[in-house]
C-alpha cells in the first residue's frame, strides 16, 4: 500500500504540475493565485483519502460528494494533459519548420475548452451501457440443448460512485437479454464496501435458468475478502476460487481467483477435474492466457482492462495485454474473450471505452459455423 500510495502521488502530482506550468505559461499569475491553485491542486490529489476517512465514520453522503468532485476533478486532469501534451507535440513539430520570429507560442485556452468538452462526452458515455452480442457455435454443445446465453458483466465497481442509478442502467440490460447464466468476471464490487447489501439485492433478484457465477478480481481483495465474498453471495452468485462446477449437463464453468489470492487450486488443476467432453468456460479477472490451460477450457471470460477507460490510456492496455478489449481465438474452438466493464473506477468517465453488458449465445457448430458476432 505504501509503493502504491507513493506512486500515486507521483504521477498524480506531476500531472498537476504540468497542467499547471501550462497555465503559468499562457497566463500571468501573481505570487498568491500561484499560491491558491497549488493548495487547491494539493486538495485534490487528497480526496480520494478523504472520501475514504468520510465514509469510513459514517458520513456517506459527505464521502459521495467528495468522491464526486474529486474523482470527476481526476477524469478531467487525465484528458487536459492529454489534450496538452498533444497540443504541445502539435506545435513543437509546426515550430521546426518555421522561422525563429515567427514561432507559435504557448496558447492553453483552447486546449482546456476541448478538454472540457471532452470530459463532458465522457461522463455521458460511461452512462450510455452497451449491448455486445457474440454466437459461438461449437462441436462440444451436442444437438437437442438448443442454445445457451451467457451474459457477462465486469469490473462494475460498486461503491461511492457507481450506485443506484449506474447499477440500474447496467441490470436494465441483464434483465432484457434473460441469461440463462450470469456471469462476473472481477471486480464487483469497489474499495469501498459500507452499505452495499441493497445493491446485492437487485442483482440477486435477476432469474436465471442455470445461476450465477462469479469470480474474484483485485478490487475484493483490497477491499477485504470476507466482506467482498458476502456482498457477492448476497448478490446471488456461486464464487468459484479455484472450482468447477456442471450446469445443464453439457455446460462446465470454472473460476479462479486473481492473482492476489492464495491457497487454492490452479487454474490447470481445476480444469482437469472436469468432464472433457462438456463445453467449458473458464472465469478469470485478468486477460492473461496460461499457456499449459489452453485445451483445457473453450472460452476464457476476463476483464480488468475497461480498454483504457479513458482514451490515450487505452494505448497502454494494448501494450500491455495481447488483447485488451474483444473476442480473440486462440487455436481451433477456443476463445478468449476480454470485456470493456460495465462500471467505471475512480473518475465516472469513460473516452472511446462505452461499458459493456455481453451477451454470448453458445450454440451446436453448423457446418459453416464458428464464432461470428452479431
Amino acid at each position: 500500500m505504501k509503493l502504491f500510495l507513493a506512486v500515486y502521488f507521483l504521477i498524480y502530482g506531476l500531472m498537476h504540475y504540468y497542467l499547471l506550468r501550462c497555465i503559468g505559461l499562457s497566463v500571468h499569475l501573481g505570487l498568491v493565485e500561484r499560491i491558491a491553485i497549488a493548495l487547491l491542486a494539493l486538495l485534490m490529489m487528497n480526496v480520494p483519502l478523504l472520501a475514504r476517512y468520510a465514509e469510513r465514520h459514517g458520513y456517506e453522503q459527505t464521502a459521495i460528494v467528495i468522491a464526486y468532485v474529486g474523482y470527476v476533478w481526476m477524469g478531467f486532469l487525465l484528458i487536459s494533459v492529454s489534450v496538452l501534451i498533444f497540443t504541445d507535440m502539435c506545435r513543437f513539430g509546426i515550430n521546426l519548420f518555421m522561422p525563429a520570429g515567427s514561432k507559435l507560442g504557448k496558447k492553453v485556452l483552447l486546449p482546456l475548452l476541448v478538454s472540457l468538452i471532452l470530459s463532458v462526452y465522457a461522463y455521458f458515455e460511461a452512462l450510455n451501457i452497451t449491448t455486445t452480442h457474440l454466437v459461438i457455435s461449437h462441436p462440444k454443445l451436442p444437438r437437442g440443448v438448443g442454445s445457451i446465453k451467457v451474459v457477462q458483466i465486469s469490473d462494475v465497481h460498486l461503491g461511492l460512485i457507481v450506485r443506484h442509478d449506474r447499477l440500474k442502467r447496467i441490470l436494465d440490460v441483464v434483465n432484457r437479454e434473460r441469461p440463462d447464466v450470469l456471469i462476473s468476471t472481477g471486480d464487483l464490487v469497489d474499495s469501498q464496501l459500507d452499505n452495499l447489501d441493497v445493491f446485492a439485492t437487485d442483482i440477486s433478484s435477476i432469474p436465471t435458468r442455470y445461476g450465477k457465477f462469479a469470480c474474484l478480481g483485485n478490487h475484493e481483495f483490497y477491499a477485504g475478502t470476507t466482506q467482498s465474498l458476502r456482498i457477492t453471495h448476497e448478490a446471488g452468485f456461486t464464487v468459484l476460487m479455484g472450482q468447477g462446477v456442471t450446469v445443464g449437463g453439457v455446460l462446465n464453468i470454472a473460476g479462479v481467483s486473481d492473482y492476489t489470492a492464495v491457497d487454492e487450486a490452479s487454474e490447470r488443476e481445476v480444469l482437469s477435474r472436469l468432464p472433457r467432453q462438456n463445453f467449458t468456460i473458464l472465469l478469470k479477472h485478468r486477460p492473461i492466457i496460461d499457456r499449459g490451460s489452453v485445451g483445457g477450457f473453450d472460452l476464457q471470460l476476463s476483464g480488468h482492462t475497461h480498454k483504457g477507460q479513458i482514451f490515450p490510456f487505452s494505448i497502454l492496455t494494448w501494450l500491455y495485454y495481447p488483447i485488451h478489449a474483444g473476442l480473440l481465438k486462440l487455436r481451433d474452438d477456443a476463445y478468449l474473450y476480454v470485456s470493456r466493464g460495465s462500471g467505471t473506477w475512480g473518475p465516472p468517465m469513460r473516452l472511446l471505452s462505452p461499458p459493456e453488458v455481453t451477451v454470448i449465445t453458445l450454440e451446436e457448430k453448423k457446418e459453416r459455423g464458428g464464432s461470428a458476432p452479431l
